[in-house]
């Protein structure tokens, strides 16, 4: 995602500085990216960290190595942080990483898996989700760690299959998303299983909205960032063109640029963050492959 994201320059042209800047300002004197609040928070970070990546931004890896060492072994964290503590780690140059709880990152990760095979991000449930799933996956990934129960994962993801193309988070809300359905695209991918591809494919586009960007679901009717640069990664995985409609997702994505450099996640919101400027530029970036006729 983040090679896409590189590309995304080539749209915002004279624009690209105010966004570095913008990234820059999200930056926490104590570490870490700043969440909507302000405070230093490991979700955001994780945006913080892939958009300056994208945009080619030097971070200092003293002040990232400390921040990601502060969080220990990540006993106390849920799934979705331990998992944006591991991605962290894994931006971090590998001569530096020689003291990275792997096995601990693992065996927490672990706690999180579910009797029907899947993964949750509460302890609690009974029941695990695409979501949680999902990223798991990329947390073991992100450690270079052989994905466990490949069998048993697979089998839960196609479980959540909606027969109209698109996917379930879960079982016990049976409605399809398109952030989850882009990411069964490519987990499923991964696992070596067919997702009915084609039908797949015709689910997200029937999620476009008449003014350019995607929404979340068929029911949902304002488009948002998130749904967007998924729809696009997963349909450029499909090797599906939007064609003119292309065109309606880059206005779309430039409605919700502000001159402070950072973008809104859909037109209704009133403030900017990192994990939404990130989502524009891997937006940006498919639709810079798009402009130019190559897809990854």
């Amino acid at each position: 995602m983040v090679q896409v994201a590189r590309l995304a320059p080539t749209i915002l042209a004279s624009s690209t500085p105010l966004v570095a800047e913008f990234i820059e300002s999200q930056r926490h004197p104590q570490g870490g990216f700043r969440d909507r609040a302000g405070n230093s928070d490991l979700y955001y970070s994780v945006f913080g960290v892939e958009a300056a990546q994208a945009l080619q931004l030097t971070l200092d890896e003293n002040w990232l190595l400390q921040y990601v060492r502060s969080f220990g072994n990540g006993e106390t964290l849920d799934l979705v942080h331990v998992s944006c503590l591991a991605r962290c780690w894994s931006a971090i140059p590998v001569r530096f990483r020689t003291d990275c709880p792997v096995e601990q990152f693992v065996d927490r990760i672990l706690q999180f898996r579910k009797s029907d095979g899947g993964y949750d991000v509460s302890l609690e449930s009974y029941q695990g989700t695409l979501y949680g799933s999902f990223m798991a996956v990329g947390a073991f990934q992100d450690l270079g760690y052989p994905i466990p129960h490949l069998e048993s994962l697979g089998d839960f993801a196609e479980g959540l299959r909606d027969p109209n193309g698109g996917f379930f988070n879960s079982l016990d809300i049976p409605i399809s998303l398109v952030p989850q359905t882009a990411g069964a695209i490519r987990l499923m991918r991964y696992l070596g299983r067919s997702a009915d591809e084609a039908k797949a494919g015709e689910y997200l586009l029937s999620c476009f909205h008449p003014q350019g960007g995607f929404c979340a679901s068929s029911f949902i009717p304002i488009p948002d960032l998130l749904s967007t640069a998924t729809s696009l990664h997963a349909l450029d995985t499909l090797k599906i063109d939007l064609g003119p409609a292309s065109e309606l997702c880059l206005d779309f994505v430039d409605s919700l640029w502000t001159n402070k450099g950072g973008f809104y996640g859909q037109w209704e919101d009133t403030h900017t963050d990192v994990e939404y400027t990130y989502y524009a530029l891997l937006a940006l970036g498919h639709l810079s492959l798009l402009s130019s006729g190559t897809s990854e």
